[in-house]
């Protein structure tokens, strides 16, 4: 079979096709090759969360008169401050707070807010302005123009079957594996190995994209393989909620345990978008975040791998500061943003909490520009020059 008759005709070198064209692993290397420097984990609360109602202003009568049905009762807050506590359902997170591992960063946004989900998930992925359009994530041009003997495409990995745009650069991309077994099984498969097996050069164009595919199914192959093997070092003991995101977790610490050349993880918790009978949906997901980040923390902990990890926890907006008609919440603006390491350089709250009585239209004024959190990441954290990942000047803050 000629090789144009089977790209054409096989279903599974379709969805080979599918497969992104980022994939660049170098299989002249060992796949022994190890990591070194820190870990960035980056968790992404899918949906707009509710950050009045996870870190609850339980002092204040407006939170309360904005919010007569949706409010968290004063006896059920678990208190950490004077004026600030968190949700009864993050009490995995209160623990990590009480033991100094925990920072809040308190209305995090950024100038002109977009309310629309996928425009503001660009905004925060490729760390642009609300006004300019970006086709490169912020972790993407770290990769592309700041990060050493990043060749392999799962330098940064996420738990997911797609790429988001947060880990797409010019040159260089991140890698998407959801299961490396289930990965490995499909590049496995004999067509998309006889395929690969018969790849030579090729010289007019439309050939050439045909080549392309083949050097993207056997670099998939070789990634595929190294996420497989390095899948099966280690074993976690840790108990995590048997949910999917507690499974997402389990995996990133099998893995940075198992030394795996990946510095930067990503993964998304999603459903945050309560518009409708907000309370119970949101408590449960807010235990499944708690309840996975406490096992996770344990897990690196027991493996004396949490001082070199550090775990960012953001969502693309809040809430408005009024319940809606329906027991639910609008999309609003300003949010928290929690910070998880063993090497904080101020545990507890950064700031103050929002200010409910300075609002726009309805909505907190961010006070804290989520680039300079970025920059301070990618400044002390990766060891990096933010102006060759971040197109502005970004104030020096002192989170890691």
């Amino acid at each position: 079979m000629k090789r144009r008759a089977f790209l054409k005709s096989s279903a599974l070198a379709s969805t080979a096709m599918m497969v992104p064209a980022f994939l660049r692993a170098n299989t002249g290397k060992s796949m022994l090759s190890s990591r070194s420097g820190r870990i960035l984990v980056v968790i992404q609360l899918s949906g707009g969360n509710d950050g009045l109602n996870s870190i609850i202003p339980y002092q204040n009568d407006i939170y309360y008169r904005s919010r007569p049905s949706l409010g968290i009762k004063q006896e059920e807050v678990l208190k950490i401050s004077d004026e600030l506590g968190f949700n009864p359902a993050l009490q995995g997170l209160q623990s990590l707070y009480d033991e100094g591992l925990l920072s809040i960063v308190n209305s995090v946004g950024y100038p002109n807010p977009d309310r629309s989900h996928f425009r503001s998930m660009d905004i925060w992925q490729t760390a642009s302005s609300s006004t300019d359009y970006l086709s490169t994530g912020w972790i993407g041009r770290y990769l592309d123009n700041a990060c050493q003997g990043c060749d392999k495409p799962y330098h940064a990995l996420e738990v997911d079957d797609s790429l988001s745009l947060a880990l797409k650069g010019q040159r260089r991309n991140g890698f998407a594996a959801g299961d490396p077994v289930q990965l490995k099984k499909i590049t496995d498969h004999r067509f998309l190995r006889a395929a690969g097996a018969h790849h030579h050069d090729h010289h007019d164009h439309a050939e050439e994209q045909v080549a392309y595919l083949y050097k993207t199914m056997i670099d998939t192959q070789a990634s595929a393989e190294y996420l497989y093997q390095k899948a099966k070092v280690y074993k976690s003991r840790q108990t995590y909620p048997a949910t999917p995101f507690g499974r997402d977790l389990k995996q990133v610490a099998e893995l940075i345990t198992a030394d795996t050349d990946t510095q930067i993880y990503y993964l998304s918790l999603g459903g945050f978008d309560t518009h409708v009978n907000q309370k119970n949906q949101h408590a449960r997901l807010l235990k499944q975040y708690a309840q996975g980040v406490k096992a996770f923390v344990a897990d690196l902990k027991a493996n004396n791998l949490l001082n070199d990890t550090l775990i960012m926890t953001f969502s693309e907006f809040g809430r408005r500061v009024k319940q809606n008609g329906s027991n639910g919440t609008d999309h609003g603006t300003a949010n928290n943003l929690y910070l998880i390491g063993g090497q904080l350089r101020q545990p507890g709250f950064y700031n103050d909490a929002p200010n409910l009585k300075k609002l726009d239209q309805g909505d907190l004024i961010y006070q804290v520009d989520f680039r300079d959190i970025y920059a301070n990441i990618l400044d002390r954290w990766l060891n990096t020059d933010p102006k060759k990942v971040l197109d502005g000047k970004y104030g020096k803050m002192r989170l890691v």
